[in-house]
């Protein structure tokens, strides 16, 4: 439905998909919760295998809806805790859905528990520890992309974005997983789909480590939410009850999760582009998150070299318009 309302407003493609988002149904969120309470690695496979037909469903209308345009999927996010049932009676049917007491799956819920899971147990750490849900997940967007690429005929190149990098070897260790699966699915399918696979660039080291990250990326998206929380070292969540006494005592002037801190944040997004391209000339860059839908912050985006934002379906028309006149005020060779 996004897809859909993004395209009406004139969107070239989605920058961005949030895959958790689709599991939180009620017809999945059981499966999930297996997959998250599985004992061994076949366990863990038995539950996604059940997840599979899912997500695949949902890349084929996603494709769909792109009629060919571009499509970036990012893989599992956030720490799995936020998956966990809360109540009494969910938390019984987990446990008799799994052969396990009650006792047994609060246990499992109390050990997801994190101090601080914004810096957690998220993002590519989950495949690293469970390289299993990036193998379903991959099967799932390449298979999606061979049955609409056949029935449509669209020109479809999945793009699959590896989120929270921090070193080249967790993207390295990830994208094995990715490929060896794409190639295998290629393999069955007798397919020769191509596909693209990036990063998201959101912890600080990242940016200074891009020249590393770009020998395996082949596009950075910048993730300036979380990339503003880690370089300012303030929550997003909790920053609104002290903010306002920094903008009357003009230590800030403005909310730096909506408009894009350019001295500080932007700083780690210029040595970014300029280790990237150094390594790779033509790998792609983007934006994505709240600033992607800020006239302000694309403007500075463009004047960087970034060649795409991505926003939130309704905040499209801004930023096209924002992207035409920063194109003007800044022509490009």
């Amino acid at each position: 439905a996004d897809a859909k309302k993004a395209r009406e407003l004139g969107a070239e493609g989605i920058g961005l998909c949030r895959t958790e988002h689709m599991f939180f149904e009620e017809d999945r969120i059981a499966a999930f919760r297996e997959m998250i309470c599985s004992d061994t690695v076949e366990e863990r496979e038995a539950a996604l295998e059940k997840i599979l037909p899912y997500q695949q469903s949902d890349f084929e209308k996603l494709y769909e809806a792109l009629e060919g345009c571009p499509v970036t999927i990012r893989f599992l996010d956030p720490p799995l805790h936020e998956f966990v049932p809360t109540e009494e009676a969910d938390i019984k049917k987990l446990a008799d859905a799994q052969g396990k007491t009650v006792e047994q799956i609060k246990a499992i819920i109390a050990s997801l528990h994190e101090f601080n899971p914004m810096m957690g147990h998220r993002g590519c750490r989950l495949s690293v520890t469970f390289p299993e849900i990036a193998r379903m997940q991959t099967r799932a967007v390449i298979e999606a992309a061979i049955e609409v690429k056949a029935e449509n005929g669209y020109d479809i190149v999945p793009e699959i974005m590896v989120p929270l990098v921090g070193d080249v070897k967790e993207l390295a260790f990830v994208k094995k997983e990715i490929v060896d699966t794409a190639e295998k699915v290629k393999a069955e399918k007798n397919s020769d789909i191509r596909y693209h696979i990036g990063t998201m660039i959101e912890i600080p080291r990242a940016a200074l480590m891009a020249d590393q990250i770009a020998q395996e990326a082949e596009f950075f998206s910048f993730g300036t939410n979380d990339l503003t929380q880690m370089t300012f070292g303030f929550s997003r969540d909790d920053a609104g009850k002290f903010l306002q006494d920094y903008y009357k005592s003009k230590i800030y002037e403005q909310d730096p999760f909506a408009h894009l801190d350019q001295n500080g944040v932007g700083q780690l997004i210029q040595i970014a582009v300029e280790k990237g391209t150094k390594v790779r000339p033509d790998i792609h860059l983007g934006i994505c998150g709240e600033h992607g839908g800020d006239p302000a912050s694309i403007d500075f985006c463009h004047r960087v070299g970034l060649t795409y934002v991505s926003c939130s379906p309704f905040r499209v028309p801004i930023a096209r318009l924002a992207a035409a006149q920063a194109a003007i005020k800044n022509p490009r060779a």
